[in-house]
């Protein structure tokens, strides 16, 4: 019995090729978005905090190019503009935007414009600790007052004086945040739509490839006529492949087909061949056990029983050499090939038929030399075997026909014909079958199993016409295979063969 076959599942896991695919998109999308989110947040705070230290820097710039005193800049009237900034913001607690604190010589926070140092100023003279780095450094630094960031920058005033200028980059930093919450959320919401399509669009293109695996495991159950179907979109490399393996299908179907027929073949033959050879030596066996026992005991009863145990050993002998040919033509023997007269064959075939049958009408249209390269025993046994056929199954008044004729591709063409009773169709269907003897007639039911294999390892090809009632046309085709010869040739041939007329009607093989 077959063993049960478990038809493997499609792999849908992350360990199957639809998930890895899937996976590494979503990997490659996530890098992207990544480096796109980290490149435009950088960008972003470079672009903020530029701005920023670009207002530093030109209102340091302003300050330290005016070469003033703290106690003139107190002085005059045109710092109102100083004033209300200050009132708006910069003392205003506990976390102002911007931050105006002016520094003594000693680090110590003083007042401006009448006001004394709020906790802010004092906090960022802390958070700044040593102003004079400030003052040399053109870029303004990042401190943190009270924990929130701040891009101070500081200039020295005529008396010596140092103003630190501050201002919060908070409002950057939330931005950047929420910049950064936003690409976050777009990826997310990105990288899902990302691999729902993929799934899909590897689900359809992964089809093909399932349904191979569905009909390689109907197969291995034993279904060998199920083919890989066509997809709606073939893409080229799934379809080539889709060919490949429906050719390799065929082909292992077929050579699955041919062994089992083959098989079937081989087992009809040993027992036809048993049978065969059964009868002839239950004949021998039995004559063999009458003469051991004395029951022969007349000369005429035991000349008879001589003759008959003759004939059923040369009837053996036959049929083990015909068995023989066609184990050798199983082979693929190697021909010896020459050019042969195909007519002088047929004449002299026909010439044996009517020393046999001298009541019988014997046609023979194979007039001059008709030359084809072939082995000329296998010839000459393939002409025996088709008049002999004639001889055994017709009655011996049924005219037969012998035509040699030469086709306009240059191969020959030998036909032989009789008017006798003709085969039906399943009969036709099985005539080159071996042992196969329509209606038990006589003969080994070799001789055109013969003729088909001497045929077919010259290359050529053997059909036949019938019907009940219409008689028997066989017809054999043999390539040329030769070049034109001329007529001493022909003669040089002709007298070549007829020295071999004698020769074994079995296939020459070396």
């Amino acid at each position: 019995m077959r063993p049960a076959f478990r038809r493997p599942r499609c792999g849908r896991g992350i360990h199957s090729l639809r998930g890895q695919l899937t996976l590494a998109n979503v990997l490659l999308l996530a890098l992207g978005i990544v480096a796109a989110t980290a490149v435009s947040v950088m960008g972003m705070r470079y672009y903020l905090l530029d701005q920023i230290d670009s207002e530093l820097t030109g209102t340091r710039d302003s300050l330290g190019g005016s070469e003033l005193t703290l106690r003139q800049i107190d002085s005059l009237s045109v710092l109102s503009f100083f004033r209300d900034r200050v009132d708006a913001d910069f003392y205003r607690d506990p976390d102002p935007d911007s931050i105006f604190a002016a520094v003594d010589t000693r680090g110590e926070p003083v007042g401006i414009l009448g006001f004394a140092p709020t906790r802010a100023q004092h906090d960022l003279a802390d958070a700044v600790g040593d102003e004079r780095a400030l003052v040399e450094d053109p870029e303004p630094h990042d401190v943190t007052v009270r924990g929130a960031a701040y891009r101070v920058t500081a200039t020295r005033l005529a008396d010596g004086t140092c103003i630190l200028i501050a201002t919060s980059t908070e409002a950057v930093h939330e931005g950047v945040t929420k910049a950064v919450k936003l690409d976050l959320a777009i990826g997310t919401l990105l990288l899902f739509l990302l691999a729902c399509l993929t799934m899909f669009s590897v689900g359809r293109r992964m089809r093909p490839l399932e349904d191979m695996v569905e009909t390689s495991s109907a197969i291995a159950e034993g279904d060998l006529t199920r083919r890989v179907p066509s997809s709606r979109d073939p893409i080229l490399e799934v379809e080539q492949l889709r060919l490949a393996l429906n050719s390799m299908l065929q082909q292992v179907e077929s050579a699955y087909r041919t062994r089992e027929h083959s098989a079937a073949q081989l087992r009809r033959f040993v027992a036809d061949a048993s049978h065969e050879l059964r009868t002839p030596l239950a004949a021998i066996r039995g004559y063999l056990q009458l003469y051991d026992r004395g029951m022969l005991r007349e000369p005429t009863e035991r000349k008879r029983a001589w003759d008959r145990m003759m004939s059923e050993s040369d009837r053996m002998g036959r049929l083990v050499d015909e068995l023989l040919v066609l184990a050798r033509l199983d082979q693929r023997p190697e021909l010896l090939l020459r050019n042969v007269d195909v007519c002088r064959l047929v004449r002299e075939a026909a010439e044996d038929l009517r020393m046999q049958q001298p009541e019988r009408p014997v046609t023979v249209d194979a007039d001059g030399s008709v030359l084809v390269h072939a082995d000329e025993a296998g010839l000459r046994q393939v002409i025996g075997n088709l008049l002999g056929n004639v001889r055994t199954h017709t009655p011996a008044d049924v005219p037969v026909r012998v035509v040699v004729v030469r086709a306009d591709d240059g191969a020959v063409r030998l036909s032989v014909a009789d008017d006798g009773p003709g085969l039906a169709a399943e009969d036709a269907a099985r005539v080159f079958d071996r042992f196969f003897r329509a209606g038990g007639g006589a003969g080994s039911g070799l001789g055109m199993a013969i003729v088909q294999g001497v045929v077919r390892a010259h290359g050529g090809e053997v059909t036949v016409r019938t019907g009940p009632g219409e008689g028997l046309a066989v017809t054999v085709t043999l390539p040329r295979r030769g070049v034109p010869v001329d007529e001493a040739s022909v003669a040089s041939a002709s007298a070549s063969a007829s020295a071999s007329a004698s020769a074994s009607a079995s296939v020459s093989v070396r």
